[in-house]
């Protein structure tokens, strides 16, 4: 239970930090306060409110393991090195697809409430 409560506070930790730092993580935080009601209003049943609100759960998630490695690079050097260069893009990237299949979702859920799907 111990290591469950160091694990919950480290997490917060990391949360609180990414928040303060950097405004994707803020901005993205504000599209999940807006997702949870519009998922009720959307989503024609549960099981797609819940994969609305997901979809968003995991574009953060993802911006958060991209700025990890941002950071993380940063600290490595400050000078231009082409190959951290890569790497950085890579996670931005992979946010980049993040977003591209929340709005996918969000889109066939609203196809689908407006009938259209």
């Amino acid at each position: 239970m111990l290591r469950f409560w160091r694990a919950t506070i480290n997490s917060w930790r990391g949360l609180r930090f990414a928040v303060r730092s950097e405004q994707a993580i803020r901005e993205e935080l504000v599209a999940l306060l807006i997702a949870v009601p519009a998922a009720w209003l959307i989503g024609t049943t549960s099981a797609r409110r819940v994969e609305l609100v997901a979809v968003v759960a995991v574009v953060i998630m993802t911006e958060l393991l991209n700025t990890a490695i941002e950071k993380l690079a940063d600290r490595v050097t400050t000078d231009h090195d082409p190959q951290i260069g890569h790497v950085k893009d890579m996670g931005s990237a992979a946010v980049g697809v993040a977003l591209a299949i929340a709005g996918l979702v969000w889109l066939f859920a609203l196809g689908e409430r407006m009938g259209l799907v």
